[in-house]
C-alpha cells in the first residue's frame, strides 16, 4: 500500500524559514530511537495551555513530507496549536505505522510511542491535554483510527484522510468515550479502496461503526458542497450524523472521482480534489471538541455589569452574535491584532449579529465597552 510519491524534490529542502519554529527532535520509546519534527506557531508563548495535533504521515513517506503535503502550519499560526509530526520506523524497508492488515507481523508499539509523545509534550511545553487530535494521511490515517481504539484517554478527535480501518483495528476497538469522528476518502482512491478489501473495512464500515459507538442520528444531514473548481474531475458531499453522546458527530467528506490525495494541498495531482481544504477543515472540526465532548462554543465570557456576554460561535467563518441582557447602548470594535480598528458600531439589543465575512482569516480583538475578547476567523 503505497502512498503517492511527489515529494521528491523536497526532501532535503532546508527548513529555515521555519528556524525559530521547527524542531526536529527525537525520544527513546522501547529501545527504539523515534524521531519526530515539531511545529510551534510563533504565537506560542506558554502561559496557556495550547492544543496538540499528530499529524501522521503515509506508508513509505515520513514527517517532512507529511509536513509539506497535509500542511497545518498555516492554520496553527492563527488558530495557536502546535503540531507533532512523527516519523514511522522500518517494516520489511518502508517506513510504516503497525497498524495491521498489511504490517501484519511488525513489532512496533507506535501506540506507545504516541503517548510516551504526549507525555514528553506535557513535560516541555504547556499543552491542554484534553484537547490532543490525531490526522494523518493513508496509513497515518489508520493510524488515527488505532489510537481513537485504543489510546482514547488521551485523544479528543480524529480524522483519516484517504485512511480507513484494518481488521485488526476493527475488531480490537475499545474507546472509552464518545469519539468525534471525520473520515475523508475519495470514491476512486485505488489504494485504499472505498469499497474494502481483505485487508481493509469498507468506508461505510467505517462510519457505520463510530455513528453506532456515538450514538448518533442513523438519518444523517447531507450537503453538495460548491464545485468550485471544475478541473479536477471530482466533488464533494459532507454527510453528518449528529446527535452523539457528548455531542460528538461522526462525519465524512465523500468526494466522488477522488483519489488518494489530500484534498487542497499545494501539490496538485489526478485525483486531487480543490472544493475543499483538508487541513482546514480538519482543524475546524477538531476546534469544537475536546475530550469531555463538545465545547461551549461561547468561548469569550465575561461580566459586564451583574450580567455575562456571551458570544458564538468562535470560532467562526462569517458572524458572531452577542447575547447579553443590555440595559442600554454599547459600542463594539473589530481590531486586528496590530491595534488597527477594522470595524466598529453599536449594539442595541440583547442578541446582536456582527458580520465578520470581510475579514481574512486571523485572530481579532472584539471590544465591547471596557471589555475585549479574543476571536478566531476562519476561512
Amino acid at each position: 500500500m503505497k502512498q503517492l510519491t511527489i515529494f521528491l524534490f523536497i526532501i532535503g529542502i532546508p527548513i529555515i524559514g521555519f528556524s525559530q519554529q521547527t524542531i526536529n527532535g527525537s525520544i527513546t520509546h522501547d529501545n527504539l530511537q523515534r524521531d519526530y519534527i515539531l511545529y510551534v506557531p510563533a504565537n506560542y508563548t506558554g502561559d496557556s495551555p495550547v492544543p496538540v495535533v499528530f499529524n501522521f504521515h503515509g506508508y513509505t513517506s515520513n514527517a517532512n513530507e507529511q509536513m509539506f503535503y497535509g500542511d497545518f502550519r498555516a492554520i496553527a499560526d492563527t488558530a495557536g496549536f502546535i503540531i507533532v509530526h512523527p516519523q514511522g520506523t522500518l517494516f520489511d524497508g518502508n517506513t510504516h505505522w503497525n497498524v495491521g492488515g498489511w504490517t501484519l507481523g511488525s513489532t512496533t508499539d507506535d501506540v506507545g510511542f504516541t503517548e510516551a509523545m504526549i507525555d514528553f509534550m506535557a513535560g516541555e511545553y504547556n499543552i491542554d491535554l484534553t484537547r490532543v487530535y490525531s490526522t494523518g494521511m493513508s496509513n497515518g490515517g489508520f493510524m488515527s483510527f488505532l489510537l481513537a481504539c485504543q489510546l482514547s484517554d488521551k485523544i479528543a478527535a480524529i480524522a483519516s484522510v484517504t485512511g480507513s480501518m484494518t481488521p485488526e483495528i476493527y475488531n480490537d476497538c475499545n474507546p472509552q468515550h464518545p469519539m468525534p469522528v471525520l473520515q475523508m476518502h475519495g470514491t476512486s482512491d485505488s489504494v485504499v479502496p472505498y469499497t474494502g478489501e481483505t485487508w481493509t473495512r469498507s468506508i461505510d464500515d467505517v462510519i457505520q461503526y463510530w455513528l453506532d459507538y456515538n450514538n448518533c442520528n442513523t438519518l444523517p444531514a447531507t450537503t453538495a458542497l460548491p464545485n468550485t473548481n471544475t478541473t479536477d474531475g471530482s466533488t464533494v458531499e459532507h454527510i453528518v450524523y449528529d446527535g452523539g453522546d457528548n455531542g460528538a458527530t461522526t462525519e465524512h467528506f465523500k468526494i466522488t472521482g477522488g483519489d488518494h490525495t489530500w484534498p487542497g494541498t499545494v501539490f496538485t495531482g489526478p485525483g486531487t480534489n480543490q472544493d475543499i481544504n483538508a487541513s482546514l477543515e480538519i482543524w475546524k472540526f477538531f476546534s469544537r471538541y475536546d475530550i469531555n465532548g463538545l465545547i461551549d462554543t461561547a468561548t469569550g465570557i465575561e461580566e459586564l455589569g451583574n450580567n455575562k456576554l456571551t458570544i458564538y460561535p468562535n470560532p467562526t467563518d462569517s458572524h458572531i452574535n452577542i447575547e447579553h441582557n443590555f440595559s442600554k447602548q454599547v459600542e463594539y470594535e473589530i481590531i486586528s491584532t496590530l491595534g488597527e480598528r477594522l470595524l466598529m458600531g453599536h449594539i442595541d439589543s440583547n442578541n446582536q449579529g456582527i458580520d465578520l465575512s470581510g475579514l481574512s482569516p486571523n485572530i481579532y480583538i472584539l471590544k465591547v465597552g471596557d471589555s475585549s475578547f479574543k476571536i478566531l476567523k476562519m476561512d
